[in-house]
């Protein structure tokens, strides 16, 4: 009897074991229950993730992004009252740099139209830990609205790029690229490199029901690299619209900083899917998985119709592959609750 009951417990520890095993080797979208325009840098082993929460910057530390909901979390800044970037804190992005770790964000003083790019610094090897300290706005010589600041190295020389305005009057949203000469300054003037010209980037108005105002928008620009290849990968139309979508523009020229050196691909990359419920796929970021052999997308949508820009948009992630011309094929956007390999 002694012995039946032992082989029973140890049938049952190993049933848990093998059990426990296989949820750890896979995971389900969406990795939170809100959140929107996810991004994540890897170093030295973990994964430090940030999205909009509105009124700070928040971080999270992970092994593993597929387990977001538990990883450790900490508030790294809150801004003062009363000042130009104390509210609508918008898309942050974490960076290491220079041996720094920079989180560049959009802030404003409760008026949009006074949205500028801010950055804050810390020194510390872990950004958890250590102060982080305010630098500043970052902008052009215009200083016009902008949002959704990303910062790169290409051949050497640092650049900023991100969605702004041509003047002080909304009504379309532009891709500028500018030279850095440093984490927190820009050197020399903007170019628009990109601005919405197809149907697909259209989508939405501004205004009344008897008085409205179209608005054309690309937004959310990043720039992977791929095979010595450069390309910027962004969001197109309202994001209130189900029509929000990846965009893709290639380098294929020689100055980086000449807009006729950039090819913008005449269809979407990664757009809404209706038969699986997934609407409004944007605002992306990328990432690669702890082996470095595997792309992944990191990107936020609704689940239903006409949810728009608000609390219903959660944080997704799936794997992406490329084509024999080097360039990256999204697939569609996997349905919530669909079993996937974690990111290896």
């Amino acid at each position: 009897m002694m012995m039946k009951r032992l082989m029973g417990c140890l049938f049952l520890f190993l049933f848990f074991l093998n059990n426990t095993s296989a949820q750890t080797e896979t995971f389900a979208n969406p990795l939170l229950s809100s959140g929107a325009d996810p991004y994540s840098f890897y170093k030295d082993g973990f994964y430090y993730y940030t999205h909009t929460t509105g009124n700070r910057l928040v971080i999270w530390k992970t092994k593993n992004l597929a387990d977001l909901e538990h990883a450790e979390k900490k508030t790294i800044y809150t801004p003062p009252a009363g000042t130009m970037y104390s509210k609508n804190l918008w898309a942050p992005e974490i960076i290491f740099l220079n041996n720094k770790w920079y989180v560049y964000f959009a802030a404003d003083d409760g008026k949009n139209e006074n949205h500028r790019m801010y950055v804050v610094e810390n020194g510390n090897a872990d950004p958890l830990q250590g102060e982080w300290t305010f630098k500043g706005k970052v902008a052009d010589p215009t200083d016009k609205w902008a949002i959704d600041g990303d910062v790169f190295s290409w051949k050497g020389q640092l650049y900023m790029i991100w969605s702004g305005w041509e003047g002080d009057v909304n009504g379309q949203q532009n891709i500028y690229l500018a030279k850095m000469k440093n984490p927190w300054t820009i050197t020399g003037k903007r170019v628009k490199i990109g601005e919405p010209t197809y149907h697909w980037e259209k989508h939405g108005n501004l205004g009344a029901k008897d008085d409205v105002k179209h608005v054309s928008v690309n937004e959310g620009p990043q720039a992977p690299e791929h095979g010595n290849r450069l390309f910027i990968v962004f969001s197109a139309s309202g994001c209130w619209t189900d029509y929000y979508a990846l965009g893709l523009m290639r380098f294929e020229g020689k100055n980086i900083m000449d807009p006729k050196s950039w090819k913008k691909s005449a269809e979407p990359f990664f757009k809404q899917n209706k038969e699986v419920g997934v609407y409004a796929p944007g605002h992306n970021s990328f990432f690669k998985s702890p082996n470095g052999k595997e792309d992944w997308i990191l990107y936020h949508a609704n689940d239903e119709p006409g949810q728009g820009c608000g609390r219903f948009r959660t944080p997704r992630m799936q794997p992406f592959t490329w084509d024999k011309n080097g360039l990256p094929v999204f697939g569609e956007p996997v349905k919530k609750g669909v079993s996937l390999p974690i990111p290896r």
